[in-house]
C-alpha cells in the first residue's frame, strides 16, 4: 500500500520531537502501522535546530498544509484556541484525519470538533493532550472499558508538582521555586495556567468525559491554585502524615459529577503522594479493577511525541475501517453520552485542613471549635504551635472529618469575622483516594 502522508502544523518543542521520532523509528512504526508514514509537509514560523528536515517541504502558511490534497493526516501542534480551532475544523471539512496535543482546544471546543469529525467520518486523536507520554486516554477509554469508573485523580501538571516537591524537600518558598521553574523552562513567563490549575482543569475535563461518558464541560470545572501555599503548610501536612499535591479530581456521585482542581492533602504512604518533580501520575478507580496508577513524563519533546505518533499509528490502522466501528472519541457512542450534571463546588464533600492565625489569648480555641460544631463540622485532630508565635499570633492547625463545601465556606466566613483571628484562613481539601 502507498505511504500515508502527514502534515505537521507547528515545529516547536513537541513538533520537532514528533518529526524526529517519525524519522528515527520509521521502520518500527511502519511495522506496527502496516504502512509507511511519510511527513509530506510542515508548517512552521521558525525552523527547529533540533530537526534535520532534509528535503521535507516547509511553509509558513498553516492552511497550505491543511488544504494540501496529498496529506491524509494533519498533526496540529500550534496550541491555543484560535488558529488551532480553524486548522482542525478546516482539516475535518477537507476529509482529513487529525492528531492533536492541544488540551485547551479539546476541553473547550471538543464537542464541536468531534461532532464535525463524526459527520465527515474522520478521526480526531488526542492522546498527547493529557499527561504527555502517559497513554492515559487509551487506558481509560479502551483498557478499562469493562469498568464503571468511580473516580479519577491525577497530578497532571508538572510545573506545580515541581514547585511543591521543592517546597517540601528543601523548605523553599513558592516564589523562589517558581522563579527557578521559569529559568529551567518548566513554567512560562506568565505561569497562571500552570500554578492556578487552568492547565490541569483542561486535562481533567477530557479525562472526566472519557471516564463517565459526559460531554466536555470545562466551564464547570472548579479551579484553585497553589500560589498561597507556604512551607509551613507543607510541614504541617507532613506532621499529620500527609503530602500536599495539586490534584485534578473527577468523581461520580449519586447527585452528579465532581470536577475540581485544587491543592489536596493525600496520605503520605499512597503511591501518588510520592510522585515528585515534573513527573505526572493518574489514579483511576473502576468497579471491577479497583485502583490503578499510571506514571510517567507529562511533558517534553519526545515523551509527548510518543503519544502523538501512537495516535498516528492508530489512525493509519483504521483508515479502511467503517467509521461507525471505530473507537468513539470520548469512549462512549455519541448518542449514549450521559446528562449527569457537574456539581457546583458547594455541593462537594471532602475533609479539610485549616490553618488559622489566632491571637494568643484564652478562649480562642473554644470559639473556633464552637463555630465548627454549630455547622456540623467534626474535628479529627488539632495542633496548636505556641512555639511559632509571631506578632502575637499563634498558628492553629485543624483536620476535619468530611463535610459539604458550603458548610465549610460558612464556617470560614464566621471564623474570619472573629476579632481573635487574623485572616484569611488557609483551607486545603483532604482526600484518602481509597
Amino acid at each position: 500500500m502507498k505511504p500515508v502522508k502527514v502534515g505537521i502544523c507547528g515545529l516547536g518543542t513537541v513538533g520537532g520531537g514528533t518529526f524526529n521520532v517519525l524519522q528515527r523509528n520509521a521502520v518500527e512504526i511502519a511495522r506496527r502501522a502496516g504502512r509507511d508514514i511519510e511527513v509530506a509537509q510542515i508548517a512552521a514560523r521558525h525552523l527547529n535546530p533540533a530537526c534535520n528536515l532534509g528535503a521535507t517541504p516547509v511553509t509558513k502558511d498553516v492552511f497550505e498544509v491543511v488544504n494540501n490534497p496529498e496529506i491524509d493526516i494533519v498533526i496540529e501542534l500550534i496550541g491555543g484556541y484560535g488558529v488551532a480551532r480553524e486548522v482542525v475544523l478546516q482539516a475535518i471539512a477537507n476529509g482529513k484525519h487529525v492528531v492533536t496535543a492541544n488540551k485547551a482546544l479539546i476541553a473547550v471546543h471538543g464537542n464541536e470538533i468531534f461532532a464535525a469529525a463524526s459527520e465527515k467520518g474522520v478521526m480526531v486523536a488526542f492522546e498527547a493532550s493529557v499527561a504527555g507520554g502517559i497513554p492515559i486516554i487509551k487506558a481509560v477509554r479502551e483498557g478499562l472499558a469493562a469498568n464503571q469508573i468511580d473516580w479519577v485523580a491525577g497530578i497532571i501538571n508538572g510545573t506545580g508538582n515541581f514547585i511543591l516537591t521543592e517546597m517540601r524537600d528543601k523548605g523553599r518558598t513558592f516564589d523562589d521555586v517558581l522563579a527557578e521553574a521559569q529559568a529551567l523552562g518548566y513554567a512560562e513567563a506568565d505561569p497562571t495556567f500552570d500554578v492556578e490549575g487552568i492547565d490541569a482543569a483542561h486535562k481533567l475535563t477530557i479525562l472526566a468525559s472519557i471516564a463517565f461518558g459526559i460531554p466536555l464541560q470545562f466551564d464547570k470545572a472548579y479551579t484553585e491554585g497553589i500560589s498561597k501555599l507556604t512551607t509551613s503548610d507543607v510541614n504541617y501536612a507532613e506532621a499529620f502524615g500527609y503530602r500536599i499535591k495539586h490534584l485534578g479530581i473527577a468523581r461520580r456521585t449519586a447527585a452528579g459529577i465532581e470536577l475540581r482542581v485544587h491543592p489536596t492533602l493525600i496520605p503520605a504512604d499512597k503511591l501518588i503522594a510520592n510522585v515528585n518533580g515534573v513527573m505526572n501520575a493518574v489514579m483511576v478507580n473502576g468497579d471491577a479493577v479497583g485502583s490503578t496508577l499510571y506514571y510517567g513524563a507529562g511533558a517534553g519533546a519526545e515523551a509527548t511525541a510518543s503519544s502523538i505518533v501512537a495516535d498516528i499509528i492508530d489512525v493509519v490502522r483504521t483508515l479502511t475501517t467503517d467509521p461507525n466501528n471505530r473507537v468513539p472519541h470520548l469512549a462512549f457512542q455519541a448518542h449514549s453520552l450521559s446528562d449527569l450534571p457537574v456539581l457546583p463546588m458547594g455541593e462537594v464533600e471532602t475533609a479539610y485542613y485549616l490553618r488559622i492565625q489566632a491571637k494568643d489569648r484564652p478562649g480562642v480555641l473554644a470559639k473556633v471549635a464552637s463555630i465548627l460544631s454549630e455547622r456540623g463540622i467534626n474535628i479529627e485532630s488539632i495542633l496548636q504551635k505556641e512555639a511559632e508565635e509571631q506578632d502575637g499570633l499563634v498558628p492553629i492547625i485543624i483536620m476535619t472529618h468530611r463535610v459539604l463545601e458550603q458548610k465549610m465556606n460558612d464556617a470560614i466566613d464566621a471564623l474570619e469575622a472573629l476579632d481573635d483571628i487574623a485572616g484569611p484562613l488557609m483551607r486545603i481539601r483532604v482526600e484518602q483516594l481509597n
